[in-house]
């Protein structure tokens, strides 16, 4: 069962696209002293400020960067903005669960755009 009625729609962004969300929903909390912040919405904003590295529009510009490759899609995208991986063998892992696998050649041209970013 979920505490939500209804799902309105849904998107996928980067954890830095998060902290963002998350920054603002903890400043207006803040604002009245008479609402706490949920021990979920407590760690989600621990999360995302352990974890996000780039800013929002820099991790958006990388997504974009990486989905404009054809063999990235946009979900492949932003698991590698998140991790930003330095190597192949961390790289690999963003596509262990799709059905075909990358070759060097391509490996090195996406670990080419993330150099820029990290």
């Amino acid at each position: 069962m979920s505490i939500f009625k209804e799902k309105l729609e849904e998107e996928t962004i980067t954890t830095a696209e998060a902290k963002d969300i998350l920054v603002d929903i903890e400043a207006e909390r803040a604002d009245d002293e008479e609402r706490e912040l949920r021990y979920e919405l407590a760690r989600a904003i621990e999360h995302v400020n352990r974890f996000a590295v780039l800013e929002a529009e820099e991790s958006r510009e990388l997504v974009e960067e990486l989905a404009a490759l054809e063999y990235v899609d946009e979900q492949a995208a932003i698991k590698i903005a998140d991790l930003l991986p330095g190597d192949r063998t961390e790289l690999r892992s963003v596509f262990a669960h799709e059905r075909y696998s990358l070759d060097g050649e391509q490996l090195d041209e996406i670990l080419n755009v993330v150099a820029k970013y990290a």
